[in-house]
């Protein structure tokens, strides 16, 4: 029988605020395979998200085929553009949305993840996580500054994740990312240095997999998703156009849904996946694949005639 069970394992998936998300969908694809379930919020949605849980929200999202409902073991504040507590500002630290939560940086709640839950607290973690304050600004338009947010949250916090994780997480562990087309091809209106972000990510990957895997014997892979209408997508402008534009150019003509995304995190996170790590796989009903639009296929296909 092929191993697919994650029974005894336990995923902390960085980057869930609401359930209209990848990292929602992965988080329950996890769950449904028997994981247990942590997750890290950014501090200044903790609050909105942790009380709508409460009032069961989010309880349809969560409810799983065999009508059995999704739980989370713990939800961390978690924000990865600080490395450690000291990084913070004080002014942050000491904000509203952040003074009771404590260290809230990625070394915190790598140490609060191993108060919690002792040595070998960790098998599989799950990089969900991207912001460019500048998105909408052309790479020409946007500032250093708003560039390097972009990079360091949507980028380098992976590999900071790693190194604060990596010793908390048992050997054979998995560490996942959630990459973008953009990282390889020009996709405009997706701006503010995000592409550059995406295509750090996906080099990253590749070197982060060879110290890692030399170092504790953890995989990490990256999953390179197509368009999808999130409530964070929003920000980039007329995600549903790109939906649309991918789907009728893509050779299964059919928007992408969460739920394959989460699957697929899930596989590459058991033990079927233990060969794997180092890679980029496109989840994007083949979009990535094509170098020419239907439409003009099919006007040259006019021209030419049917092949015989």
């Amino acid at each position: 029988m092929l191993d697919f069970d994650l029974k005894g394992k336990r995923a902390f998936i960085a980057g869930v605020a609401d359930d209209g998300g990848f990292g929602f969908a992965i988080a329950k694809s996890l769950y449904q395979a028997g994981a247990k379930i942590c997750v890290g919020t950014w501090p200044p949605a903790y609050g909105v998200f942790t009380k709508l849980l409460e009032k069961g929200k989010f309880d349809e999202s969560m409810t799983l085929p065999d009508g059995s409902k999704m739980e989370f073991e713990k939800i961390y504040a978690f924000d990865a553009d600080y490395d450690t507590f000291e990084n913070m500002p004080e002014e942050i630290r000491e904000s509203r949305r952040y003074k009771d939560h404590g260290d809230v940086s990625i070394a915190g709640v790598a140490t609060q993840l191993h108060s919690d839950f002792g040595d070998g607290a960790l098998d599989v973690f799950v990089h969900s996580l991207a912001n460019g304050p500048e998105v909408k600004k052309p790479l020409l338009e946007t500032s250093r500054k708003g560039y390097l947010a972009a990079m360091g949250v949507s980028a380098f916090s992976f590999a900071s994740c790693i190194r604060y994780f990596g010793p908390l997480t048992r050997p054979g562990g998995s560490f996942l990312a959630l990459s973008y087309l953009a990282g390889a091809r020009v996709i405009p209106f997706y701006g503010g240095g995000m592409s550059s972000a995406k295509a750090a990510l996906e080099s990253d990957t590749r070197v982060l997999a060879y110290e890692a895997g030399r170092k504790w014997g953890h995989r990490v892979n990256s999953i390179s998703a197509g368009p999808y209408n999130s409530r964070a997508a929003g920000a980039i402008g007329p995600m549903q156009l790109m939906i649309d534009y991918a789907a009728k150019n893509s050779p299964l003509a059919e928007e992408l849904t969460a739920e394959e995304v989460g699957h697929a995190s899930t596989f590459l996170s058991s033990r079927l996946a233990s060969g794997i790590t180092g890679t980029v796989t496109y989840v994007d009903k083949g979009y990535h694949t094509m170098g020419m639009t239907v439409e003009l296929a099919n006007e040259i296909s006019e021209v030419v005639g049917p092949r015989k």
